[in-house]
């Protein structure tokens, strides 16, 4: 498949995955040996994708990510995304704070043959978690 395409997948799973919570997609667009490094984690195949989205989904509900940009080469494709919602449900043992968050994000997914076969994560897991209150901002008291 051409950069083109690849980055039209990426796109639709952002918009029609994360955004618009369309979870059939991730079967259709994630390999059956796909695998996904999150700091702190691996997971496999499509279903071990739901369950990384349905973490952050259950948590923020209202989860909205935003593409800022792509770079595609070969069968790499890089995301630059910002990611909103409010922390309504548990996150990792941490009760709902009610608090809205924004943070920022980079993907990297490899394709082949039109689907994800790999991707790594890396957001502003630190800046998110001192926005619900988990973790004091420098200069607060702890």
């Amino acid at each position: 498949m051409s950069t083109e395409e690849n980055k039209a997948i990426s796109l639709r799973v952002t918009e029609e995955g994360w955004n618009q919570g369309n979870t059939a997609l991730f079967d259709e667009l994630f390999a059956a040996d796909f695998i996904g490094h999150d700091p702190g984690s691996t997971f496999h195949g499509p279903e071990g994708f739901k369950q990384f989205y349905e973490t952050y989904r259950t948590a923020f509900p209202d989860t909205h990510l935003t593409i800022e940009f792509q770079i595609a080469e070969g069968d790499m494709v890089v995301a630059r995304f910002t990611g909103t919602g409010t922390h309504q449900g548990t996150l990792m043992g941490i009760p709902p704070s009610g608090k809205r968050v924004t943070t920022t994000g980079t993907t990297i997914v490899r394709y082949a043959s039109g689907k994800a076969v790999e991707a790594w994560y890396e957001y502003d897991a630190l800046g998110m978690l001192q926005q619900i209150g988990a973790i004091p901002t420098p200069g607060q008291a702890g």
